[in-house]
């Protein structure tokens, strides 16, 4: 896929979204979200609802739909997950009393947390060593690549690739796509307290208080407050 600059710009870049099929029977979607917009629980779902619901077609029977697996790294802690004291978290459909009951093995999502990793250590080294190289890539050491064929692979065609100048200046661009992204979201929050503020303050006209005390209160100027008027 030919990646262009607006491609950048575009919301779909919170987002990497790799398909792939095991065996040609277990069909998996990898997905990289960056930036926290509240709402992976319920997007994870839809996906994974939509990749099995592709795995029928028309006239099969059910039995022949595959199982499917989502994979999703966040580059943040998922606020619904913080007590779960570990960096990966399976889950699956299971009954309420009896825990150990799943209803089908062809759901399967995988949610990994990266800023988790450090805290919470895997028992998997191999598990370990991939969440270190997508997190931090030049800190892999050589007893790592050493142990794992497919991560000394994954090193080597990084290296290649950040040899390559139109892909350092993807990975840049992606960068600021980021912290763009992210300012604009700071930006908007500010503007949300500054008309919370503005609110108050006219409420507090309203009821005739003082303007000192609506200063204190509400940290706008006079000058801003008997805007409000």
């Amino acid at each position: 896929m030919e990646i262009t600059p607006q491609d950048l710009k575009d919301d779909k870049f919170g987002i990497l979204d790799i398909r792939a099929e095991i065996n040609n029977s277990i069909q998996t979607n990898i997905e990289m979200q960056m930036l926290d917009k509240k709402d992976i629980e319920n997007r994870i779902m839809f996906y994974w609802s939509k990749l099995y619901s592709q795995s029928i077609k028309l006239g099969e029977k059910y039995i022949s739909a595959k199982k499917t697996i989502i994979i999703l790294f966040t580059d943040y802690e998922i606020k619904g997950l913080k007590k779960i004291e570990k960096y990966l978290s399976k889950w699956h459909i299971r009954e309420d009393e009896y825990k150990n009951m799943i209803l089908t093995k062809n759901l399967e999502i995988c949610i990994i947390e990266l800023p988790k990793y450090e805290k919470y250590i895997s028992k998997n080294k191999d598990l370990n060593a991939w969440v270190k190289f997508i997190r931090k890539p030049e800190e892999i050491n050589m007893e790592d690549i050493n142990n794992n064929r497919a991560l000394k692979k994954a090193k080597e065609v990084l290296e290649e690739i950040s040899g390559d100048k139109r892909e350092e200046e993807l990975a840049f661009q992606r960068l600021m796509y980021k912290m763009d992204k992210e300012a604009v979201e700071a930006a908007g929050y500010d503007k949300g307290r500054e008309k919370e503020r503005e609110e108050i303050a006219r409420k507090m006209l309203e009821q005739n208080i003082p303007i000192e005390t609506i200063i204190e209160c509400t940290g706008l100027t006079k000058e801003e407050i008997e805007e409000q008027k």
